[in-house]
């Protein structure tokens, strides 16, 4: 019975942990709009692009985001943004455009 209930609270204290880090993230992810909102300009298509160095240098996104990329994945794992690379890496995929595809 006691290990049982040990193994619960371990249970829902990881449920906890992953409900946390989803809001976290879906947080992060509106932060990111607002920014590409602000950094970027509408293409041909009115969508707004912003290039991957423009976020990456920029002083206010290096102080909201712990983790830029990792933020831009799961954007666009959401289908919010879309970009060509697989990995983002600063300078090599400076001119890599950020697309923003749903607000």
């Amino acid at each position: 019975m006691r290990v049982f209930l040990h193994f619960t609270a371990v249970a829902e204290c990881l449920f906890y942990k992953a409900t946390v880090v989803r809001m976290d993230t879906n947080n992060e992810i509106r932060v990111l709009i607002e920014e590409i909102r602000r950094l970027g300009s509408p293409g041909p298509d009115g969508k707004i692009r912003v290039k991957f160095g423009v976020l990456f240098n920029d002083d206010r996104c290096a102080n909201l985001f712990e983790a830029l990329v990792g933020t831009l994945k799961a954007a666009k794992k959401k289908k919010i943004v879309s970009f060509t690379e697989e990995l983002l890496l600063q300078g090599v995929h400076d001119n890599v455009e950020i697309v923003l595809q749903k607000d």
